[in-house]
């Protein structure tokens, strides 16, 4: 089992990146790619999927998500594909919490999840995140922490969203930049001290 990899990006393709770990190019699916552009060396925490015709790595930043998507392989009806498609579409937090709360109308707008699924997904795994307590509270303080729409940090988010960045990546910015924001950054700024906060990060 191939647990994580640590190397530097060979290149990337819309669905997977190429990580150099000493010479040897390891295909890891992620949930976006060009996220990891411009980064020197990068850990994803791994998963490897076995099939019959190929061995699939998917490749996440921490180590929680890496156990929420495999979390996700045990319900019925989820593979590998809709399971990172999920963490694309929401945070671990976010998701964990609606799993708790049966926020079924949270679950159904996540990509290739529809009612049935949602419903299923809430039967097979609601008693089965007691492990993720300390992510739900972190939710809970994210959302109280994160600035309203009319700040420029919101704007600056949007540009990072737009640019392909996630939203576990540009919450996870303004949790490192929050204490030296003043009134008078701009966007512009604040997108420079998020990217440079996210790759000091690395």
């Amino acid at each position: 089992m191939i647990d994580f990899v640590r190397g530097t990006v060979a290149y990337i393709e819309s669905e997977y990146a190429v990580i150099d770990v000493n010479g040897i190019g390891y295909q890891v699916f992620v949930s976006n790619p060009y996220a990891l552009l411009n980064q020197n060396t990068i850990t994803l925490y791994t998963h490897q999927h076995v099939r019959e015709d190929a061995i699939l790595l998917y490749g996440f930043p921490t180590r929680e998500e890496q156990a929420l998507f495999r979390k996700l392989l045990e319900v019925s009806g989820i593979g590998p594909r809709v399971a990172l498609g999920i963490l694309a579409g929401g945070r671990p937090e976010a998701v964990v919490t609606a799993i708790q709360r049966e926020d079924i109308a949270y679950l159904t707008k996540l990509p290739g999840i529809g009612k049935k699924t949602a419903q299923r997904i809430v039967l097979d795994l609601k008693d089965k995140l007691g492990g993720f307590g300390d992510v739900i509270e972190r939710a809970e303080v994210s959302v109280a922490a994160v600035p309203d729409a009319t700040t420029p940090w919101q704007e600056a988010r949007e540009a990072l969203l737009a640019l392909g960045y996630r939203e576990v990546e540009t919450d996870r910015a303004w949790q490192l930049i929050a204490d030296k924001v003043s009134e008078a950054d701009t966007v512009e700024t604040l997108m420079k001290k998020a990217l440079q906060a996210l790759f000091a990060a690395k």
